[in-house]
């Protein structure tokens, strides 16, 4: 990691922007940077990490903070008064100054380790999007109680209804975890809604080629999660405006 970390301080432009957002993830942040790390410097580009922090109460933010001392690469933006996932991946995006932009969970339920197998496509040129995949051919999830799939399942099935075609494609719109090359979404209004980002980017996008890679979603080990009815409530309102307006 001590060639990333020189090329770093050199003033070398960022080739990849990771964005992670954040609420109460201080359990879980120490080793999300860590592992996300390493995995950026094996990739051979010059990268920035991007906590984008709504105010965590935990104390997110200072630990990210005590983290920045040996890592010029990890950037901090707190917001204020907000909270909202997909408006602070926005965030981090407006301050990234890599060309291929991503985003990925905080509470390392996508494994960082994945990031290489979704720069791929990326870089071969055969897509300007790779979205990871939980329900594509060797895709999964680790342990999930019985209702949890029902409801994921029942969501996608309303997506596939309900948005236009080519978001159809997609087997898992509603995955939190993907890069895309800045062009999709340079020029474009992205007016998300709740936690579903990947969605609007579809929509909205200007791309030709989305490629899905399989994984397999982990069970978070510190925290809870942050879904509620509230959310859901979200959700429905997103997938409706972007049938009625796309």
């Amino acid at each position: 990691m001590s060639g990333q970390r020189a090329r770093a301080r050199s003033g070398e432009s960022p080739v990849i922007s990771l964005v992670v957002p954040t609420y109460k993830e201080r359990a879980n942040i120490e080793q999300l940077v860590e592992r996300t790390g390493k995995v950026l410097a094996a990739s051979g580009d010059v990268y920035e990490l991007i906590i984008v922090d709504d105010s965590s109460p935990d104390g997110t933010a200072d630990e990210v903070r005590r983290l920045q001392a040996e890592r010029p690469w990890l950037k901090l933006v707190v917001r204020v008064n907000e909270r909202d996932l997909s408006t602070a991946v926005l965030a981090g995006w407006r301050v990234a100054q890599g060309d291929i932009l991503g985003v990925m969970d905080g509470d390392l339920q996508h494994p960082p380790e994945h990031l290489l197998k979704l720069l791929e496509p990326m870089r071969s040129g055969s897509a300007q999007m790779a979205i990871a995949s939980r329900y594509v051919e060797q895709g999964s999830v680790s342990d999930w109680k019985f209702r949890r799939r029902i409801i994921s399942w029942t969501a996608t099935v309303m997506a596939t209804i309900l948005l236009p075609g080519r978001i159809r494609r997609v087997k898992d719109p509603m995955s939190g975890f993907f890069l895309l090359r800045r062009s999709v979404i340079e020029g474009r209004t992205l007016k998300p809604l709740g936690y579903k980002i990947l969605l609007e980017v579809l929509a909205r996008g200007n791309y030709e080629k989305a490629a899905e890679v399989p994984y397999t979603f982990e069970e978070r080990t510190h925290g809870g999660s942050k879904m509620g009815p509230a959310q859901v409530w979200r959700y429905l309102k997103h997938l409706l405006r972007i049938r009625f307006t796309s």
